[in-house]
Parts: structure tokens; C-alpha cells; sequence
């Protein structure tokens, strides 16, 4: 047993040195504890990810609010039928009813 020890701390001093120690230490630090670390990298990918799927969902929202716009301004019955569908307005001669 004692043996195994000596060989073990011989081995140690020759091909472990302090230099090595360090060095092994800065990288551990630069990997895991720095704001530069994996976990963090990894958890701002995934964040971008998200970030992206929620512009892409919005830019079909505002293709659609851009379409909407145009027709409101080209076509004189579409912006009527908006009219009255959102905000409930009606001509002199009309009753509008309201059910929900």
C-alpha cells in the first residue's frame, strides 16, 4: 500500500506541476464561473431562440395589421364594415344592437 502511494506522489511530481495546477484553474474558472461561462452562453442562446420566434410571430401580426391599413385606405367598404364591426357606429337611420 505504501508502494502504491510512493509511486502515486512520484508521479504527481513529475507530470503535474504548479504551472498546471494554475493553468487548469483558469480554464475551470473561464468555464464555469466567469459571465462568459458555458451555462451562461448557453442560457442566452436559448433566450435569443426565444426572442426570435417571438419577432417571427409578430412580424405575421404586423404583415397583417400592414394589409388591413392599405385596404382601409384604398376601399371606402372595408373601412365601413371596420367601423362597424369594432366600434359599434351606425347611420342616422339605423338601430344598432349589440349582443355578446
Amino acid at each position: 500500500m505504501k508502494q502504491q502511494l510512493n509511486s502515486f506522489v512520484t508521479w504527481c511530481r513529475r507530470y503535474i506541476s504548479v504551472t498546471f495546477i494554475i493553468v487548469l484553474a483558469f480554464v475551470f474558472f473561464v468555464l464555469f464561473f466567469n459571465d462568459n461561462s458555458v451555462m451562461h452562453s448557453f442560457e442566452l442562446n436559448q433566450r435569443i431562440n426565444e426572442l426570435e420566434l417571438e419577432i417571427s410571430e409578430n412580424e405575421d401580426t404586423l404583415q397583417h395589421y400592414r394589409k388591413l391599413n392599405r385596404a382601409l385606405n384604398t376601399d371606402a367598404e372595408t373601412m365601413e364594415r371596420i367601423v362597424r364591426e369594432n366600434y359599434h357606429m351606425q347611420r342616422p337611420s339605423e338601430d344598432v344592437y349589440i349582443v355578446e
